[in-house]
């Protein structure tokens, strides 16, 4: 199985609202996916989630469609740095674990 972590850091927490208007969009479209299970956290400018997925092809069906590729495009307007980590996994970690393996095993995009 897959597993994608990722974290966002807001450009302000005004921008919270923005990012929750996209959030809606994109948990309705992960609904009517096969993701296996669905984690996420967040307070003032940061926030995380966590998606395990049955095998890469879901995964980038997903992530590369509908609401979410739409907010990955204005991804500029309301973030300072999107961080994200895929790999292997059989189960999401804790998420002290989680952010640990992001911070030190992720790719991050600085806007």
């Amino acid at each position: 199985m897959k597993m994608t972590i990722t974290s966002i850091r807001l450009r302000s927490p005004f921008k919270f609202f923005p990012l929750s208007l996209y959030a809606l969009h994109i948990l309705k479209q992960l609904k009517s996916t096969d993701c296996v299970e669905f984690k996420k956290t967040g307070l003032w400018t940061m926030h995380y989630t966590m998606t395990l997925w049955r095998n890469e092809e879901d995964l980038r069906a997903f992530a590369t469609s509908g609401a979410h590729r739409e907010a990955m495009q204005k991804g500029t307007n309301i973030a300072r740095e999107i961080r994200t980590l895929t790999m292997d996994a059989e189960q999401l970690p804790n998420w002290k674990t989680a952010k640990k393996m992001l911070l030190e095993q992720g790719k991050s995009v600085v806007f």
